[in-house]
């Protein structure tokens, strides 16, 4: 039979810790929740002040938005819950380390009467 040990220690995985556990018990961000599954972030390059505390797996979010990356890509990539991942980002962007990056709009984008026009015609047929 196995021992309750065994069950909770993966060879390969090591030893399993609970989500909150990461959270710290938080189940929700501290300043209410400006992070969604889409929201492209990026490092601002800053580096945490003294009084800044970051867990391993803060360190490598930040680490991984050093490219612009979306929260869900985040969660995927560390094999955490989204609502942590969540959690563990607002932190980051509350500490200055990460940032929303700005959508540019882009400037070779057909006219969306030109398109409407071509949709209308395509109907004709």
């Amino acid at each position: 039979m196995e021992t309750p040990r065994e069950r909770w220690v993966g060879q390969d995985a090591g030893p399993i810790v609970r989500p909150y556990a990461v959270t710290r018990g938080r189940t929700r961000p501290r300043g209410g929740s400006v992070i969604d599954l889409v929201t492209i972030l990026v490092a601002t390059g800053r580096t945490p002040g003294d009084r800044v505390w970051l867990s391993r797996e803060q360190r490598r979010l930040l680490e991984l938005c050093r490219l612009p990356s979306t929260p869900a890509d985040l969660a995927s990539e560390i094999d955490l819950p989204f609502r942590v991942v969540q959690i563990l980002l607002e932190d980051l962007f509350q500490y200055g380390l990460i940032e929303e990056t700005t959508r540019t709009e882009q400037p070779d984008r057909p006219d969306p009467r030109i398109l409407m026009r071509v949709l209308d015609e395509l109907r004709r047929l």
